[in-house]
């Protein structure tokens, strides 16, 4: 329940009600806050270019932010990679987990998790991603208090509506009519401003994009004159030639024709006029030149977005694509810890303060990278392991080979049942009694073939202890706790007789069940 009492920020700036509920930075055509922009990479140079960069560490980002966008738009691989960054993120679950298990602590999770789990707060999480490349997002709260509940509806900003501040260049602030040059404070509580600290310095100066505005920059160069080469030299050349009593209106005609025979492959044109066609120029390899140079470019921005080019430009080996996976790892937590600060600071505690008063502690919420796990080694390490008395919870494995807990009238897989030895066989088809003298008599049998029968009266009570044992590692103490005394070499044989009692005894039991 919202409580009464005045809130802070963490600045320690009292919180506006009022402003909480209004929709204080939306987009106006008359306004400052203008939603249409003109473009910036038509006609990039490297002067423009250096322009649009040193503005913006000055703090006029207009012209950079819009370029940032257009190269998501214009280049289709620094769409991809910056794309695959971003999908990383968005793509991981989001965890929140109480203080401690006390009631009100766990109440207050729950009330975080009712938010989380709502489709509009995956909206927000693929807004703020996008701070990675533009250096900063920012998502409007506007605070709906029509019930008895703070709750918060995400509208999305565009970056360019807000700026930092001169004095330090680290404060974002809202471009407003009130003061359009230097703009007006944010409110508390009121917007989520995400920027993961991708690198050390100005904000501003953190975003992928003014890391591959140069590459973008020459790509985009080469590509012009890529296809400047390819239309002057790759078609042949086509020469019109005209008799001497020609007239002015048939070399038109005549120009006209070979001007269009490059795409209509037609032309009509006067008996004493001819065209022939004359093989381009040997350009081997100049082709190749234009596309090296672009996949160089794409691989410089594949370092800078991903860390790698492996997964994005290269083939390779399984080992090498694993030593990189390692790396874009590193960088997928480093955005999710940033992600998961932002998030706790400017959407947890606005909403525990207002909706449940203000807390010495709060939940904590939390963009899950799960780690990866070999699952065949995993596999292959517990099934050496657990006969050997290692033990280990089912529901720890589960979580780890993401299988649910099965229902309690669910159909479960397990382990066949052995064929029984001979002996076993022939017990069953009498359908004598799983006695304890039985089995003895059946190990007698076994470890006679392998000379290691220990005396009958010791294998009594052996049998005995078998059938009292609630476990494997009783069975074990039981045994060595009772021959103690017995020679080393006797005391091995009384451990086989137990353990193939035990065996033998459980498969019977287990055939038993099989065929009832």
């Amino acid at each position: 329940m919202a409580k009464t009492q005045r809130i802070v920020g963490l600045d320690g700036e009292p919180i506006d009600y009022e402003v909480l509920q209004e929709e204080i930075s939306a987009p106006s055509i008359a306004g400052i806050r203008q939603p249409w922009h003109g473009s910036v990479a038509s006609g990039l140079t490297p002067n423009r270019l250096a322009q649009i960069l040193s503005a913006a560490a000055e703090g006029d980002a207009h012209d950079y932010l819009t370029l940032a966008e257009e190269m998501e738009e214009r280049d289709m691989h620094y769409a991809s990679v910056l794309g695959t960054r971003k999908l990383a993120i968005v793509g991981l679950d989001i965890r929140v987990e109480s203080v401690s298990d006390d009631k009100a602590d766990v109440a207050l999770a729950d009330a975080i998790r009712e938010i989380v789990s709502e489709s509009e707060f995956s909206e927000l999480i693929a807004h703020q991603v996008d701070a990675i490349g533009k250096a900063y997002a920012v998502s409007e709260i506007v605070w709906d208090r029509s019930g008895k509940q703070w709750t918060p509806n995400f509208e999305e900003r565009d970056p360019r509506f807000f700026k930092f501040d001169q004095a330090t260049g680290r404060e974002l602030r809202l471009l407003d009519e009130q003061d359009s040059a230097q703009g007006i404070k944010l409110p508390p509580y009121k917007f989520v401003v995400h920027r993961p600290r991708i690198r050390s310095g100005l904000p501003i100066r953190g975003g992928l994009a003014r890391l591959a505005a140069p590459a973008y920059m020459c790509k985009a160069w080469t590509w012009r004159d890529w296809m400047a080469f390819a239309d002057i030299y790759g078609m042949p050349m086509r020469i019109g030639t005209y008799g001497p009593n020609a007239k002015p209106a048939d070399i038109a005609k005549l120009m006209a024709a070979v001007s269009n025979l490059g795409s209509d492959a037609a032309a009509v044109m006067a008996e004493s006029t001819k065209i022939t066609f004359q093989a381009a120029a040997n350009v081997a390899g100049a082709g190749d030149f234009f596309e090296k140079l672009a996949t160089f470019w794409d691989k410089q921005i594949s370092k800078g977005v991903l860390g790698q080019t492996m997964t994005a430009d290269d083939g390779a080996s399984m080992s090498q694509a694993k030593v990189h996976d390692l790396v874009r790892m590193d960088i997928l937590s480093a955005d999710a810890r940033a992600l998961s600060k932002t998030l706790q600071a400017q959407f947890v505690r606005p909403y525990i303060d207002l909706n449940f008063g203000p807390q010495s502690r709060y939940p904590k919420i939390e963009v899950f990278v799960p780690e990866p796990e070999d699952t065949k080694e995993l596999i292959d390490a517990l099934a050496k392991l657990v006969p050997l008395g290692f033990r280990v919870e089912q529901s720890v494995i589960r979580d780890k080979l993401g299988l649910p807990d099965p229902a309690k009238d669910a159909e479960l897989l397990g382990a066949p049942v052995a064929a029984p030895p001979p002996a076993l066989n022939r017990a069953l088809n009498a359908e004598q009694a799983a006695d304890s003298a039985f089995a003895g008599d059946l190990v007698a049998e076994q470890l006679a073939k392998q000379g290691a029968e220990p005396q009958r009266a010791i294998l009594d009570r052996v049998m005995s202890i078998v059938a009292s044992a609630e476990s494997m590692e009783a069975l074990r103490d039981q045994l060595i706790e009772a021959f103690a005394d017995l020679p080393t070499d006797e005391l091995r044989r009384v451990m086989q007789a137990g353990f193939a009692a035990a065996n033998l005894v459980g498969r019977y039991d287990a055939q038993r069940e099989a065929l009832a």
